[in-house]
């Protein structure tokens, strides 16, 4: 974050938080004078438990999205308007890693270690970390359908593993136990 250019943050609450905004927004008359509708917003469990580190301004992003559509709830359900959230970390063939914008270290060693390590990880990550393209596809459409119902929808099995960790230990805890994936 601290490298990061003005444009880059602007750019990463626009893409996760404004451009969800801006549909809600011009949807919400039609779902009124249709009687109901559905919202289907793509997160992330970075928005629900930072795991990754130098994901700041994304996991900013994702916790602000989280929030927003926790928040409609509220003000969208006594019109019949249903909001769920879909969680889910990187899946197969999305090449996650390769479209991310790396800010420049500023030289600051610690930064480019933990860069380094990152990028390994990212590289590196077999199948079995990431999701199945039909298995986030079969929860979006299960709640497209009215099949699902469920406001929060974790996909994948690294997303259901962090965020049973995350509920079972202290925040301390559950904090070394990912800084210790970066060591």
């Amino acid at each position: 974050m601290e490298f990061a250019s003005e444009r880059d943050i602007d750019w990463q609450y626009a893409v996760n938080v404004r451009v969800p905004i801006n549909v809600i927004r011009g949807f919400l008359p039609h779902f009124r004078s249709s009687g109901g509708g559905a919202f289907i917003n793509i997160s992330s469990f970075m928005g629900t438990t930072p795991a990754v580190p130098l994901g700041s301004l994304y996991t900013m992003s994702k916790f602000a999205l989280e929030g927003l559509i926790e928040g409609l709830y509220y003000e969208l359900k006594p019109q019949n308007i249903r909001l769920h959230l879909v969680e889910m970390g990187g899946s197969e063939d999305n090449n996650f890693a390769g479209n991310i914008r790396w800010s420049e270290s500023g030289g600051v060693e610690a930064y480019e270690r933990l860069s380094g390590k990152l990028k390994h990880l990212m590289a590196t990550a077999g199948p079995e970390h990431k999701s199945k393209p039909q298995e986030i596809v079969d929860v979006i459409y299960s709640l497209a359908v009215g099949e699902n119902q469920r406001f929060r929808n974790p996909v994948g099995s690294v997303t259901h593993a962090l965020l049973e960790m995350r509920a079972a230990l202290p925040i301390e805890q559950f904090m070394g136990k990912i800084e210790a994936n970066f060591q």
